[in-house]
C-alpha cells in the first residue's frame, strides 16, 4: 500500500506542479519536449509544424492515465471501488484547472477537464482489464474453469 500511495502522490505532485508553472515556462518545456520528439521521430511526420497544442493535450491525457492507474489500484486496495477512483480523478482534474486561474499566462479549460477525465477513465479501464485477465489466467493455471 505504501508504494501505491507514493506513486499516487508523485502523480499528483507532477500534475499540480506543472499547473503551477507560468505559461511561458510551460510553453518552453513543451517546445523542448516537441524538439526532442521531432529528433527521435525524424522519419515519421507525427507532430504538427506550428502548434504544441496536440502535444500538450497528449501530455494531459498521459499524466491523467497514470493517475487513473494509481487511483484504481489505491481505491481497489481500500475496497472503495472504481466509481470512487473515477470521481477522485475527475476532482483532481477540476482542481488542476482551477489552479491555473491564479497562474500568470495560464487559464482554466473545460476541454482539458474532459481530456484529463478521459485519461483517468483510460487508466481505470487498463488496470481493470489487466487485473481481470490476470485473475482469469491464474484461475486457469490453478485448474479452475
Amino acid at each position: 500500500m505504501t508504494i501505491c500511495c507514493a506513486l499516487t502522490a508523485l502523480c499528483l505532485a507532477f500534475i499540480w506542479g506543472n499547473s503551477l508553472l507560468p505559461g511561458n515556462v510551460s510553453g518552453a518545456i513543451s517546445d523542448e519536449v516537441e524538439h526532442i520528439l521531432e529528433t527521435l521521430l525524424t522519419e515519421v511526420e507525427a507532430l504538427p509544424e506550428e502548434s504544441p497544442v496536440p502535444l500538450r493535450k497528449a501530455a494531459h491525457f498521459t499524466e491523467f492515465t497514470a493517475l487513473g492507474l494509481c487511483l484504481t489500484w489505491l481505491f481497489g486496495m481500500l475496497r472503495k471501488g472504481r466509481l470512487s477512483a473515477f470521481l477522485c480523478g475527475w476532482a483532481v482534474a477540476c482542481v488542476d484547472e482551477s489552479i491555473q486561474i491564479f497562474v500568470p499566462d495560464r487559464g482554466p479549460s473545460l476541454g482539458d477537464v474532459g481530456i484529463d477525465t478521459c485519461g483517468v477513465l483510460t487508466g481505470l479501464l487498463l488496470l481493470s482489464i489487466g487485473y481481470h485477465c490476470l485473475c482469469k489466467r491464474k484461475k486457469r493455471h490453478l485448474g479452475g474453469t
